[in-house]
């Protein structure tokens, strides 16, 4: 586990345009908050966005929620202003969309740092066709990343493809950038589900998404907090079982045996490596949920 490691059950996108939300997203059950100027921004909203996000960010209050701030495209109009604004904060990371290859990730932590940001860490957005592609350049690029976000809704649209309760069109490209995480120790959180009001699928996706890997779901709307959160968070029979697995081990081990067989499955020493895992998430969510309010 690297020092980045961190519950990240739910990510909220929260509009840097409506103060209202900013506001809210110091009392929601999230475990990092997204303060968004990316594109779902209006045009002639952007530069307000930007200021009240560096007021808000500035003024903290968010407690013990990851605080992250995506920007826009690193070749819009409003990349490079967002980026010397957002470098001076105390955020947690920076989110740079629109990320497809190794140089891409160069550029975007350049000019970070030129800004003044090179104590920051970073995000990367994962959202079209050739960014799944080259997921293990950019995933290996630099260990200043912390996560990858899946931009699921956008690869929809490139792949020309439809929404489906069972996500069959976007499986191979999830595997892809789950693949390229996992091998070079980065967290990675699956994309939206924009049917808001649709409960039964957005559960559905974010059991799924946690059965293939996922750390948790990116989100729009605050009504999804508890069903992402609940997913990806560790059973209370799950941490049990856990512990079992490793004390279990560990005299078959003093015992001069390597293997050990624990309610018919035969445990190994990577079982122990994914409990003790298990184990310190479940003790970081009990702990960030205990600091929602500070």
């Amino acid at each position: 586990m690297n020092h980045y490691f961190r519950p990240r059950r739910s990510m909220l996108y929260v509009p840097g345009c409506n103060t209202h939300y900013l506001e809210r997203a110091r009392t929601l059950h999230a475990d990092s908050v997204i303060l968004d100027l990316g594109d779902p921004i209006l045009v002639g909203c952007k530069e307000e966005s930007r200021d009240n996000i560096v007021r808000y960010v500035s003024e903290g209050g968010y407690g013990s929620r990851e605080v992250v701030v995506r920007v826009n495209d690193l070749d819009s109009l409003w990349g490079a202003d967002d980026i010397k604004a957002v470098a001076p904060l105390n955020l947690d990371a920076v989110l740079f969309p629109n990320i497809e290859s190794r140089e891409d990730v160069l550029t975007a932590l350049s000019r970070l740092d030129a800004a003044g940001g090179s104590h920051l860490p970073i995000m990367v957005m994962i959202e079209s066709p050739i960014a799944v592609l080259n997921a293990k350049e950019i995933a290996s690029a630099s260990d200043r990343i912390v996560c990858i976000v899946m931009a699921t809704s956008d690869l929809i649209s490139q792949l020309h493809a439809r929404v489906t309760h069972e996500r069959y069109a976007i499986l191979t490209s999830l595997s892809l950038v789950i693949l390229a995480a996992r091998a070079y120790g980065r967290a990675v959180v699956d994309g939206i589900t924009s049917d808001f009001k649709n409960m039964h699928s957005f559960e559905y996706a974010c059991r799924l998404g946690r059965d293939m890997g996922f750390d948790g779901k990116s989100l729009v709307h605050p009504a999804q907090l508890p069903y992402s959160n609940d997913a990806y968070t560790p059973k209370a029979s799950e941490v049990t079982h856990a512990r079992e697995i490793i004390q279990a081990l560990k005299e078959a081990n003093e015992a001069g045996k390597g293997t050990v067989v624990v309610d018919n499955k035969l445990v190994e020493h990577h079982h122990v490596r994914a409990a003790e895992r298990l184990i310190k998430l479940s003790e970081m969510i009990i702990k960030l949920e205990e600091g929602y309010d500070l």
